[in-house]
């Protein structure tokens, strides 16, 4: 009897990792938002700072070097302009390319 007792606490242990791993955490941080795809081109001349960490290979401090230009500089003309920030060079722009696009200087959507 006790080795049966034995056996299903240690079955009940061994299924609670399990559980509470498929149970999403309610202190959980908030998912991002979602990164821009060539369907749906990221606008430089309106984007936020977090929009523009979301892209692949930009961290704060080239997010924060952007909106500046921008701000300095008024809205980027083409998105080969970029490359006139800090930390944007050839290699870093063709891979964001295809994932940004300008156009009016309407604001983004608050998110």
């Amino acid at each position: 009897m006790r080795l049966l007792i034995t056996m299903l606490a240690v079955l009940a242990f061994a299924a609670l990792p399990a559980a509470t791993q498929q149970q999403p955490s309610s202190s959980a941080a908030p998912a991002k938002a979602s990164a821009p795809t060539p369907e749906s081109p990221l606008n430089i001349n309106t984007a936020t700072q977090a929009q523009f960490e979301a892209l692949p290979g930009l961290g704060t401090k080239v997010a924060e070097r952007i909106i500046e230009y921008r701000q300095k500089n008024g809205n980027f003309k083409k998105v080969e302009d970029l490359m006139n920030v800090k930390g944007i060079g050839e290699k870093s722009f063709l891979k964001l390319k295809p994932l940004v696009t300008v156009g009016d200087a309407r604001p983004a959507p608050k998110q």
